[in-house]
């Protein structure tokens, strides 16, 4: 059959194109003999600001040919890393979010001598920090559940008007589409590193990491 031809014979993630397609460098830099992870607080006037991530952002298909060089070119612009002191170890894997986004992580080393050495972009990027690698192996991180469920209906805050997203009713549906359904519950995991709190899609991605290396 000629449909054969245009078929994998892996699976591979459908619909990717109707979300969000991001990518982080989960950087690595040798500090006294040992490798620590170089992480970013996020400046708070931006999208999750005040938070702890890897170098990373949105593809654009403008300026990427793949994932593999947003990661590479968002690091350069948020740390000022020069392209070639970066080195690209590989693929951790793709992290589909519970906000709808899809994240590729790769692995990289930064040969610097210091974080002194970093042209931080200021306006994404509040300051940029270090924790060794083996203090996340030797930690095990908290875990915690957040509902996530499907709303056919939203109110708008301003006027209070009422929007329909999807018309379950119009569509002839059981009567319970049009109400949130699904109860599937978001695992979500917690690194306490003294008094920096590491959460959410870095946490997850440090989790895998360390999986893998072990």
């Amino acid at each position: 059959m000629q449909l054969q031809h245009r078929l994998s014979d892996r699976p591979g993630l459908l619909g990717r194109e109707d979300h969000l397609n991001t990518a982080v460098l989960m950087l690595l830099m040798p500090v006294d003999g040992e490798y620590h992870f170089v992480l970013e607080e996020r400046q708070l006037e931006i999208p999750q600001g005040g938070e702890i991530c890897f170098p990373g952002g949105a593809f654009d298909p403008e300026q990427d040919a793949d994932t593999v060089q947003t990661a590479i070119r968002e690091t350069v612009e948020e740390l000022g890393i020069a392209k070639e002191r970066l080195e690209l170890l590989g693929a951790l894997g793709t992290l589909y979010t519970s906000m709808g986004a899809i994240v590729d992580a790769y692995v990289g080393v930064c040969r610097l001598r210091g974080l002194d050495e970093l042209r931080i972009n200021t306006s994404e990027v509040k300051s940029a920090f270090t924790i060794p690698v083996s203090r996340f192996e030797n930690t095990s991180p908290e875990e915690y559940r957040a509902l996530v469920r499907v709303h056919p209906t939203y109110t708008e805050e301003n006027t209070g008007q009422v929007r329909i997203l999807f018309p379950s009713a119009e569509l002839g549906l059981p009567k319970r589409y049009s109400r949130p359904w699904g109860s599937r519950t978001h695992r979500i995991l917690v690194y306490r590193m003294g008094p920096r709190i590491v959460w959410g899609v870095t946490a997850r991605l440090i989790y895998e990491l360390l999986r893998r290396m072990r």
